[in-house]
């Protein structure tokens, strides 16, 4: 099934991420398993990016003002050499939202327990809200 998925960072006004489509298996009936299902979509597109990495690489025009409109230009490089170990990853994940440090909505409702069930049908919108911790003293 297909979805459309957004990652926004609270203070900033434009998605960390613009809309991009996302296939899902059919299999996903939790928010548990939709956050591993999208860990593992994200560590294969990793491992998909390190396989294509180019000798030379140049941006054209309109390649910098799609990025440029997402707030971030480059080349796409990915300089740490590991693997990422795909359990450990969606462990992470799950323990982040377990912390609080992201909301999950599907289509404007706010999921909430992980493991109760959940309706996702294609062309349904899910929206990563990540919180940024702050820093600083008290004077």
């Amino acid at each position: 099934m297909n979805i459309w998925i957004t990652v926004k960072s609270l203070g900033k006004r434009k998605p960390a991420l613009a809309k991009q489509a996302a296939e899902l298996p059919e299999t996903t009936h939790t928010l548990r398993q939709l956050i591993e299902n999208m860990v593992a979509l994200q560590v294969k597109v990793l491992q998909d990016k390190k396989q294509q990495a180019e000798l030379l690489a140049f941006l054209m025009p309109d390649e910098i003002e799609t990025q440029g409109a997402t707030g971030k230009v480059g080349f796409g490089a990915v300089y740490n050499e590991g693997a990422p170990d795909l359990d450990s990853a969606m462990e992470t994940a799950i323990t982040a939202y377990e912390d609080g440090l992201y909301k999950v909505f599907l289509n404007d409702e706010e999921l909430q327990e992980l493991d109760n069930s959940v309706v996702i049908q294609d062309g349904d919108n899910v929206v990563f809200v990540r919180f940024t911790m702050l820093a600083g003293r008290l004077w």
